[in-house]
C-alpha cells in the first residue's frame, strides 16, 4: 500500500524557518521523482521545489529560490523541504508527490501518481 506521509507544517512568522518532511512507503524512494507543491488559500496548486531520481537535478519556483532547499534521503524514506526566511505569501497546503519517472513537465501534476495529504504552512506576525 503506498502512502505519502507530510509533516512538519506550522505557524511561524515572517523569516522564519520550517522543514516539510514527506515519508514514504510502499515503494522504493530511490526510483521516483518527488516533488512539492503547495496550494495557497483560494488559489490553485502551484509546484515549488522537485528531486529526480538523476542525481543533482533539482528545480525549484522562482519565487521560492535561494530560500527553500530540497533533499532526499532514501535510506530513510524521506523527503525534505527547508524553508527559509518565510514569507506570508508562502502562505498554503503543502503536499509532497511521487513520479515513477522523471517528469518532463516538472511541475504538470499528470506526471504524478501519488500524493500526499498535505500539511498547512502559516506565515503570520
Amino acid at each position: 500500500d503506498v502512502q505519502l506521509q507530510a509533516s512538519g507544517g506550522g505557524l511561524v512568522r515572517p523569516g522564519g524557518s520550517l522543514r516539510l518532511s514527506c515519508t514514504v512507503s510502499g515503494f522504493t524512494l530511490d526510483d521516483y521523482a518527488m516533488s512539492w507543491f503547495r496550494r495557497p488559500p483560494g488559489k490553485d496548486r502551484e509546484g515549488v521545489s522537485s528531486t529526480y531520481t538523476t542525481p543533482g537535478r533539482t528545480f525549484y519556483a522562482e519565487v521560492v529560490k535561494g530560500r527553500f532547499t530540497i533533499s532526499r534521503d532514501n535510506d530513510k524514506n524521506t523527503v525534505y523541504l527547508q524553508m527559509n526566511n518565510l514569507k506570508p505569501e508562502d502562505t498554503a497546503v503543502y503536499y509532497c508527490a511521487a513520479a515513477r519517472q522523471d517528469p518532463r513537465l516538472v511541475w504538470a501534476t499528470y506526471e504524478y501518481h501519488h500524493w500526499g495529504q498535505g500539511t498547512l504552512v502559516t506565515v503570520s506576525s
